[in-house]
């Protein structure tokens, strides 16, 4: 099995967020199932920023969706640290999505007569649990939304909202976090201060990020970018640069996704586009 690369500086991650084994979803039945996820290995890094790219129908927002289990899958095995969550019941399931996970998405799904602090501590609220206001405290000065607390959803703008809506995936110090396109209803602007936040929680903070984007300039913040294609991980790139990825993506477009190597993941990049080594593997040849 190989596992993402270390970042230069940075120590190396305390273990694995979530894992998957032999992950595969299918919707349908028949001649007329569609199989979205094939039989997919992969570990997320604990204390990284994860990307997910691939083309529309690749399956990456599914990927996503049955690593938070918010879908449920057709064969393998999922796990969110120690926990096998594919064997959970849906009270338990809710119970560690509500406690371990946070989520982030394109639509902010900001309560309207809430203020910001409101919205931030909803979640909370519901569980019946209070913030720890040490955390919550530096959550908000990182976002940068000391003094935006008071306002409601109306008030604040695109860029804010999101804002509010990270604060309130971090409030709870989920061990992880899946943001899908969260940058996606935002202009440049709004969307580099949510990525750069959601850089920080990671840097910063110690969260880890599972961000699924189609966006090589947002999949440059991360550590580490996973691409699928036909509902397999056929690549990864370390250390991405926004023009690494995409040339990358340019070459999946002009000559097909490279098949799958062994392990959970197929050729191995850094951020330049040249081939990883480890002391098992020769270079993996560009196509």
């Amino acid at each position: 099995m190989s596992t993402p690369a270390a970042t230069p500086g940075r120590a190396p991650s305390a273990g694995t967020a979530a894992r998957a084994r032999g992950l595969t979803k299918a919707y349908g039945s028949g001649e007329t199932a569609v199989l979205a996820l094939d039989s997919v290995d992969v570990d997320i890094a604990r204390g990284r920023f994860t990307a997910v790219m691939g083309p529309s129908g690749s399956g990456k927002s599914t990927l996503m969706h049955c690593l938070a289990g918010l879908d449920t899958v057709s064969a393998g095995q999922v796990w969110i640290g120690g926990t096998e969550i594919t064997g959970l019941r849906d009270r338990e399931l809710t119970r560690l999505r509500r406690d371990r996970i946070g989520f982030m998405f394109q639509s902010f799904n900001l309560i309207p007569t809430l203020n910001a602090l409101e919205n931030i501590t909803l979640p909370m609220d519901i569980a019946g649990r209070a913030p720890d206001e040490r955390w919550l405290n530096r959550v908000i000065d990182t976002l940068g939304l000391r003094n935006r607390l008071g306002h409601r959803p109306a008030q604040l703008s695109g860029g804010q909202q999101q804002r509010v809506a990270c604060a309130r995936a971090l409030v709870s110090r989920p061990e992880l976090i899946f943001a899908d396109e969260p940058t996606g209803n935002l202009d440049s602007r709004a969307g580099l201060e949510v990525l750069g936040f959601l850089r920080d929680a990671v840097d910063n903070l110690g969260q880890t990020v599972v961000m699924v984007t189609h966006d090589p300039g947002a999949a440059a913040h991360s550590d580490l970018v996973l691409y699928l294609a036909d509902g397999r991980i056929v690549d990864e790139m370390a250390h991405p640069t926004a023009q690494a990825v995409l040339e990358r993506v340019r070459l999946f477009a002009r000559d097909g996704a490279p098949s799958p190597g062994p392990g959970p993941v197929g050729g191995r990049f850094a951020g330049d586009g040249s081939p990883l080594r480890d002391g098992n593997d020769a270079a993996v040849e560009e196509a």
